[in-house]
């Protein structure tokens, strides 16, 4: 017992001034601090950074403390105008990479904004390079983050419709672009609907949507974009550039600009600057007016941001892991589209993804590009289905197979033989819930002895909007409504009930998503009810026995934290 006392006091002498201070002002356990500072160190990045964009914790929150730590007065960049930066004084390598911004110069004094006031490194590199005298301003981190994006791609300021004559300059489209007719002598290149097309991507990136809409009606043309799952209208551009706009979306993306009449797909990769690069998943489709456009944004970095903060409850987090780290087996994501099944496949993909490993994965198509990864395309009028390129996988000596989706018997019974065969395979179905995928697959077709033997680990998930930290307020909820909503008693007595208020950092009170997940590991008991061709509602009651928390539990769970509200857990699990 003695020799651990000098082991446990070591650890607490380890942490000094922010990190210290951030545990005595229980933001963070200090078993958190110590394991944040490591993590930070191999991955080479700031503290700070890490809290915030890994952990979760509120920049706003960490920001006044470090402000009391260090001394420093606090300054707001969300008051400040791209326009007004000294951008002869910034030097694209040295902010991208030290994380710190020149706001403003006075003089021989250069004012820098960073959100690390330990970030001596980042002061000394920009005063050796400027010459000039520097001066630390600190400032919150996702808003240093958000300046220094727009920044660097010269996509400052304005909503949409304002502004167009604001500088493009910077933004590069992969691939090689063709000047085109759209066949009505409308001019596709026209400077107007380049820019404002440009505009309309850059306003949908700093905004965080995951899709934009752009359609044209009988006497009405608009755009809206999906920010945490809902749909808001944001532009509506005059009605005789539809035409014009969706030309110019078909060039970037290598459409066949002649042809309206059938729905086409395409992909935009937009570099908005020298270390970030954003890809568009493009789809038309021809309606009454014109043709809908609807772009998905694929951002690689949702691909790298680690099990730790999508959402997973610690019991769900170590049941996904452990079936991750079984040779062989079948891991099935299930949801509706939106839900964040890709990424939750991908965080998986990029745990198991190591030099000694071989991982091939067949979409449709490839959403995020992933090196030491084998991605496919599947081409259907080419030959090249789900079911083909598994069987080329399986010749291919594979150790992980991901299969974008699940869509027929043929893919199924090679997938689920792949899983007996000593292969760990991965894949999507859109079903409610985890136990209806059981029954989803013996629908199919697939024979029961095979779905018990070959399924590990289903997980159903949804995305709830988070609340926002700086403005959600108590809600006076209740204790007979709760426990009508289906909370139980024993949770009651942690909760705190929060509500969405709204302020000009979040959209509705709300800001970013949070997922809800479903974990059910097949047990031996819920093989027996599976071989036996139990309903999904036999599994369902299966799961409860074991205490697998239903999509609702979670979702209340998520409510008592206090990270989402009820109105919201209401929206997504339908009840």
């Amino acid at each position: 017992m003695a020799s651990k006392a000098p082991a446990a006091n070591d650890a607490k002498q380890s942490l000094s001034g922010l990190p210290r201070r951030l545990v005595k002002e229980e933001i963070i356990s200090e078993q958190d601090a110590l394991k944040a500072l490591a993590d930070a160190g191999a991955n080479k990045r700031q503290f700070i950074s890490h809290l915030v964009h890994h952990l979760d914790i509120s920049a706003s929150r960490i920001a006044s403390i470090a402000s009391q730590e260090f001394g420093l007065s606090l300054f707001d960049l969300g008051s400040l105008s791209i326009e007004s930066l000294p951008h002869e004084q910034i030097n694209e390598e040295t902010v991208a990479k030290n994380n710190a911004l020149p706001i403003f110069l006075r003089g021989s004094r250069l004012f820098v904004a960073i959100s690390d006031p330990t970030n001596t490194t980042a002061l000394d590199q920009i005063k050796f390079s400027s010459g000039k005298t520097v001066v630390p301003i600190l400032v919150e981190e996702d808003k240093l983050q958000q300046t220094i994006e727009q920044a660097l791609s010269g996509a400052g300021g304005g909503s949409l419709g304002e502004g167009l004559d604001e500088s493009f300059d910077n933004l590069e489209l992969g691939g090689d672009e063709q000047d085109t007719d759209d066949g009505d002598g409308s001019d596709v290149d026209d400077t107007p609907v380049v820019r404002f097309v440009n505009k309309v991507l850059l306003d949908a990136i700093k905004r965080g949507a995951s899709d934009i809409h752009i359609e044209p009606y009988e006497k009405v043309f608009r755009v809206r974009f999906r920010v945490d799952g809902i749909l808001q209208e944001v532009a509506a551009p005059p009605l005789n550039l539809a035409g014009r706009i969706t030309a110019r979306l078909k060039v970037m993306s290598r459409m066949d600009i002649s042809e309206r009449r059938v729905p086409q797909d395409g992909r935009i990769k937009l570099k908005i600057s020298r270390n970030r690069a954003i890809d568009f998943r493009v789809n038309t489709c021809p309606t009454l007016f014109g043709e809908k456009t609807v772009l998905r944004i694929l951002d690689p970095s949702s691909a790298q941001l680690g099990i730790d903060v999508l959402g997973y409850e610690p019991e769900q987090k170590a049941q996904y892991l452990k079936a991750l780290a079984n040779p062989y087996g079948m891991i099935l994501v299930t949801g509706p589209t939106g839900s964040g099944k890709t990424v939750s496949l991908y965080t998986g993909l990029n745990i198991l993804n190591k030099p000694d490993t071989n991982i091939s994965t067949a979409e449709d198509p490839a959403e995020i590009n992933l090196a030491g990864i084998n991605q496919v395309n599947v081409n259907v009028k080419a030959g090249l289905t789900f079911a083909e390129a598994l069987k080329s996988f399986l010749r291919q000596d594979p150790d992980v197979i991901m299969v974008g989706e699940i869509r027929d018997l043929e893919t199924a019974n090679i997938a689920i033989k792949a899983a007996q065969t000593g292969h760990m395979v991965m894949s999507t179905l859109h079903t409610n819930d985890a136990p209806q995928t059981i029954s989803r697959l013996m629908n199919m077709g697939v024979p029961p002895f095979n779905v018990a033997s070959a399924v590990s680990l289903i997980i159903a998930q949804r995305l709830a909007r988070r609340l926002c930290s700086d403005c959600k307020e108590p809600a006076d909820v209740p204790k007979e409504t709760l426990l009508k909503e289906g909370m139980p008693e024993d949770m009651l007595a942690d909760a705190t009930i929060y509500k969405a208020v709204g302020c000009n950092k979040c959209s509705e009170g709300y800001k970013g998503r949070v997922g809800i997940y479903q974990v059910m590991p097949i047990s031996e008991d819920m093989s027996r009810i599976i071989m036996a061709e139990g309903t999904s509602i036999d599994v369902a009651d299966q799961a409860q026995k074991e205490g697998i928390a239903d999509l609702r539990q979670s979702a209340l769970k998520k409510v008592a934290n206090g990270l989402t509200s009820l109105e919201e857990a209401n929206r997504v699990t339908q009840e």
